[in-house]
């Protein structure tokens, strides 16, 4: 299927303010992995430096480093985040969150979306500057799908 939707108003509300950002994310298929590298060309082309990182490599001790985040994961089993890797590592920040800009992506195979809103709401109940309703895509993303990507992180 491609691109389900794109509901953002994205980091443009404070593009001056995100000179460093973060993209961290996790892949199983390769989805969300694609996503992530659209969403760092579109950062970068708006001028931010860009980290793209996977949860392994994301401590929250690493959280201060950076203005902002987008962070991509996929909806899981009864659409919920990557449990052995992701999970834990958000779980670690979730806590580090008040007044932090976040972006949130990711890709499912299945379901409605669901993972998506209840991680908005995790975001936004510890403080953070949750933009847009995220990026979802329904399996591969396609062309439409990756431009989408691309405009989150860059208008």
């Amino acid at each position: 299927m491609g691109f389900y939707g794109l509901k953002h108003k994205a980091f443009s509300i404070i593009q001056d303010t995100l000179n460093k950002l973060a993209i961290v994310y996790w892949s199983g298929t390769g989805n969300t992995e694609m996503m992530a590298r659209a969403m760092a060309e579109g950062a970068k082309a708006a001028g931010a430096e860009v980290e793209l990182l996977t949860p392994d490599f994301f401590p929250a001790s690493k959280l201060a480093d950076f203005d902002g985040l987008l962070l991509g994961c996929p909806a899981m089993g009864n659409e919920v985040l990557e449990e052995a890797e992701f999970e834990p590592m958000f779980a670690s920040l979730e806590k580090k969150l008040a007044d932090v800009p976040v972006g949130l992506f990711g890709s499912y195979g299945w379901g409605s979306g669901e993972w998506m809103e209840d991680w908005q709401k995790r975001c936004k109940e510890q403080g953070a500057k949750v933009f847009g309703e995220g990026v979802i895509v329904n399996n591969t993303p396609d062309d439409e799908a990756l431009a989408g990507c691309r405009s989150f992180a860059e208008d």
